[in-house]
């Protein structure tokens, strides 16, 4: 960990001043629970600004739904606790499945929506008749403190999040930059290598979250999310290029036929990339070299020439892209709102993977988590059971999303069990000592100003925020020192009960590891590709590859984080969004198709469709490979037939990366005749 800087004093200082004030403000207004305004300010606390605010209006938005939801189901159901207690359990559970399926920071929101009813709404279920009053203090609660954080970090020193995303983003940039370099010297493609691209993977999904934030921040870059969104889908749609690029240059090497002028065109690729600042410039230039260099396909297919065909087309896609990106780029630093003319097309909303059934999934195994806690607290009438079950709501919606939740949540344990060693030093040693406002916050200080450094740096703040705004709530802080140890050990017991059963409870029904979650990702790109290549025209291409390539990014993070299989499964992803979309290709071209050639495409698109409707996803067959070998000697030497050929030749290269290299028949092939 590195030592604490100037900027992480500031934020600490910030988020300080903020609880401070919330802290006082909800005393001075007599509120019931004070210590909720100081431990919503230090759980709407981020370093950067834009982060900050968009959290804390998704914050305010989720705590006012879930007061009316409190509002709309205690009053209704409260002489059948049973009956409520099953109803705000369902609740949560709902909100984490509209948590898990949105995978933006929206999702805060619908987070915030489960937990705040839940935190309401238990200890409303012992005096029904004030939920009014409850929800409305609690409402105040929060809002003082989400306003109170908010303003400090919005006028005093703000962090604006552009500058920090550009950074991001140019060193994604020169990551993507020297990947791409390195393919295209010919080098081997090394583990080394292969892993690099992964991680451009993965920081790509970073910036994409990050982007998010963007329409909350103060700085120039504020309506730079459209743009930072279509530079994301351009980086993971690069991945996919440079893995055709890869395998192109190696079957041309492999066959001693990766000619002098497609290397001198590779070499003088790479000098392009090397030189940012004339990217965007240079590439209508390379397109014209590009294409001087297709040759027109033979009556007889040379195999070669429709791997050099191939790996022209995939080099004149990857000159698209980086003039795209180099263009976005400049968009980012001129601080331009829209986006600019681009080579390639592009979505805004270009459709992302939704699994509906890990969504419901991981709310069902909150909602019993819940519901056991809740009949414990009910069958044993224990008066701290209320805290308990929405201790567990709240643990249980943080780490929803995650495969396996459960370590997450015991590094969480840890710091509850800190924070009530803690709680317990100030409530009984050094709060006694504090006889007014101002002796109370220089008591307070030295703690959460540590915690608030702690919180500033990555490596730590999993485990000081929760301690922070855990202490905040366990010190239980109003206008007069009231606390006495049965209150305090019942809190701690309460908290322990609560975190601890949603550890188990998870671990028992809910815990996947990451190569089970990947693989069923890869499931859904293999039944999306049998789709495609069985109901004609049905896929558009752009839309089809934009949500082969989402999944691809949930993939690789996942497979990157183990080595074991990580590079023969990132490779069989990348093969399996080519052929995904080479088949779009085919289906269009099929559909233009009479007679003998368009048999033989169909013949290829129902093996192709048979073969990813195998769930166990093993090798292909000899009979798929047959089938593509004649598509390809059936549509040689006709108009059209390049595009086919290499659409062919991609779905050969990708299945049948070890077959020998295709070989023409001694018997003449028919000439492709097209639909009117």
């Amino acid at each position: 960990m590195t030592v604490p800087g100037f900027r992480d004093w500031i934020f600490s200082a910030k988020t300080f001043a903020g609880g401070m004030l919330a802290l006082y403000l909800a005393m001075y207004l007599n509120l019931d629970r004070p210590y909720w305004a100081l431990a919503t300010a230090y759980i709407v606390s981020q370093p950067l600004t834009g982060a900050m605010r968009s959290k804390a209006a998704y914050r305010f938005g989720g705590t006012l739904i879930g007061a009316i939801a409190t509002i709309v189901l205690v009053p209704n159901l409260v002489d059948a606790p049973e009956l409520l207690v099953a109803a705000l359990a369902a609740w949560i559970g709902g909100c984490i499945y509209l948590a898990v399926l949105d995978r933006t920071p929206r999702s805060y929101l619908f987070l915030l929506s489960g937990y705040t009813a839940a935190l309401i709404g238990f200890p409303a279920v012992d005096a029904p008749g004030a939920i009014w009053d409850t929800v409305l203090a609690r409402v105040e609660e929060i809002s003082l403190g989400i306003f109170c954080t908010t303003l400090i970090g919005t006028l005093i020193l703000p962090v604006p999040l552009g500058p920090a995303l550009a950074a991001r983003i140019d060193a994604l940039l020169r990551q993507a930059a020297g990947a791409s370099m390195t393919l295209l010297s010919g080098l081997p493609d090394t583990a080394i290598a292969r892993a690099g691209r992964r991680r451009i993977a993965a920081d790509a999904v970073e910036i994409a979250a990050l982007s998010s934030h963007l329409a909350y921040d103060t700085s120039r870059m504020q309506g730079a999310a459209p743009a930072v969104s279509v530079l994301y889908q351009r980086v993971i749609l690069l991945l996919a290029v440079l893995s055709g690029i890869a395998d192109r240059i190696a079957a041309l090497r492999d066959a001693g036929a990766l000619t002098e002028d497609v290397r001198a065109l590779l070499d003088r690729m790479s000098a392009w990339l090397a030189s940012p600042q004339t990217i965007a410039a240079a590439a209508p230039g390379l397109h014209q070299a590009i294409d001087a260099l297709q040759r027109p396909p033979s009556a007889q297919a040379d195999w070669n020439d429709v791997l050099r065909n191939g790996l022209l087309m995939r080099a004149h896609e990857l000159t698209d892209i980086g003039h795209d990106i180099a263009v976005l780029r400049a968009q980012l630093d001129a601080g331009r709102a829209g986006l600019p003319s681009l080579s390639l097309p592009h979505q805004l909303s270009a459709p992302r993977h939704r699994d509906h059934f890990m969504a419901a999934y991981s709310g069902a195994a909150a909602a019993l988590a819940v519901g056991l806690v809740c009949a414990f607290w009910i069958a044993t009438a224990w008066p701290d059971g209320a805290g308990a079950a929405g201790l567990t709501a709240v643990i249980s919606s943080f780490f929803a999303a995650q495969d396996d939740p459960v370590p997450s949540i015991i590094k969480f344990i840890y710091g509850a069990l800190a924070a009530l060693v803690i709680a317990g030093v100030y409530l009984f040693a050094i709060l006694p000592m504090a006889h007014d406002f101002t002796m109370l916050a220089l008591a307070l200080s030295p703690l959460f100003l540590t915690l608030g450094v702690l919180m500033a740096k990555p490596a730590t703040a999993g485990f000081a925020a929760p301690v922070a705004f855990l202490t905040a709530t366990l010190l239980a802080l109003t206008s007069a020192y009231s606390a006495d140890f049965p209150a305090y050990a019942n809190g701690a017991a309460a908290t322990v009960v609560g975190l601890g059963a949603a550890a188990v409870v998870l671990r028992l029904v809910r815990s996947v590891g990451a190569e089970w979650a990947a693989q069923r990702l890869l499931r859904a790109n293999r039944a999306d590709v049998a789709a495609a290549a069985s109901h004609a025209g049905a896929a558009d291409r752009l839309a089809f590859a934009a949500l082969m390539l989402d999944r691809l990014s949930e993939v690789i993070p996942r497979i990157a984080a183990s080595a074991d299989g990580a590079d023969a499964a990132a490779g069989a992803a990348l093969a399996e969004i080519r052929v995904g979309i080479n088949v779009v290709d085919l289906q269009r071209a099929a559909a233009a198709c009479r007679g003998l050639p368009a048999d033989a495409l169909h013949r290829v698109l129902h093996a192709v469709a048979a073969h990813f409707r195998a769930r166990a996803g093993g090798p292909p067959d000899a009979a798929l490979l047959s089938a593509i070998d004649s598509a390809i000697g059936a549509c040689c030497g006709v108009a059209q037939g390049r595009d086919i050929l290499l659409a062919l030749a991609g779905i050969r290269r990708a299945l049948f990366r070890d077959a020998p290299p295709y070989r023409p028949g001694p018997e003449p092939r028919p000439a492709l005749e097209m639909a009117a």
